[in-house]
């Protein structure tokens, strides 16, 4: 099959509806025949329609996981919750970037695109799934030494900016390199390709600069000893590992240590 109009036009996706509902079934009648419709189009229609199906139960799964994980090893709500809404701007940003250069044709010229083309169906949800791990990587890192501090010193706003200072520098020399990396994808030839490369290395240079260092310290600033709060309810549900942290663990660190008395 072969439609007149582009792929992701709504008279093609109706073409191929019509096609399968109307003039195959009236063509071979009620005999044990049966017809498909083939060809790019109707396979990237195909695509499209169950990557639509599927995405939010991904989505909804991806950021499930992602809160339950980070609400064990860091024993908050607040924390996980505002990994996850800053991790989905990155996303979003990447995203935007995306249907502005490849359908829009903003800038692409530089990435020596010549003409608009449809962003293909699957890009979003691998972009999406890559994207969210690279940030977790990130958050994870850059929490864990706030976390430690907040252990040892009992301050909040210390724990945040020594874990800035002592992080800041690892995560945007790392984040170079995948920018780097990635954007030497956004010149290839193949168009899926560039959509590719361009969606990592802007989602990942948004979220090492405007994200890692400026959101998430500024919020946790602002939201203060309430990073760390943790109903005693769920904290009771929740199982301990070695990568879990009693609250206990807070109190006992930001004491300075006692003498012991030993009998004689």
């Amino acid at each position: 099959m072969f439609p007149t109009t582009s792929p992701q036009d709504k008279a093609t996706a109706d073409t191929i509806a019509r096609l399968r509902t109307d003039v195959l079934p009236t063509a071979i009648g009620l005999g044990p025949a049966r017809a498909h419709v083939g060809g790019a189009a109707a396979s990237l229609s195909d695509v499209g329609q169950r990557t639509s199906q599927r995405l939010p139960a991904f989505v909804a799964a991806v950021l499930a996981m992602s809160f339950l994980l980070l609400m064990l090893v860091f024993r908050s709500i607040l924390v996980p919750l505002k990994a996850v809404l800053l991790n989905l701007l990155s996303i979003g940003a990447a995203y935007g970037i995306m249907v502005a250069v490849f359908q829009w044709g903003w800038g692409g010229a530089l990435i020596g695109l010549e003409a608009t083309v449809p962003i293909v169906s699957f890009i979003p949800m691998f972009l999406f799934a890559i994207l969210f791990g690279l940030s977790m990587d990130y958050e994870v890192f850059l929490l864990s030494r706030v976390r430690e501090e907040y252990l040892r010193t009992g301050d909040n706003g210390t724990a945040i900016v020594e874990g800035v200072s002592r992080t800041a520098r690892i995560i945007t020399s790392a984040a170079l390199i995948m920018v780097a990396v990635f954007l030497s994808f956004a010149v290839a030839d193949d168009p899926s390709t560039k959509m590719f490369g361009l969606g990592l290395a802007t989602a990942i240079f948004i979220d090492a600069t405007v994200v890692r260092m400026v959101l998430v310290p500024a919020t946790m600033t602002l939201l203060g000893r309430a990073n760390w709060w943790l109903p005693k309810w769920l904290d009771r549900l929740l199982p301990r590992g070695p990568v879990g942290t009693d609250d206990t663990d807070a109190e006992s660190t930001s004491e300075a240590p006692r003498p012991r008395l030993v009998d004689r």
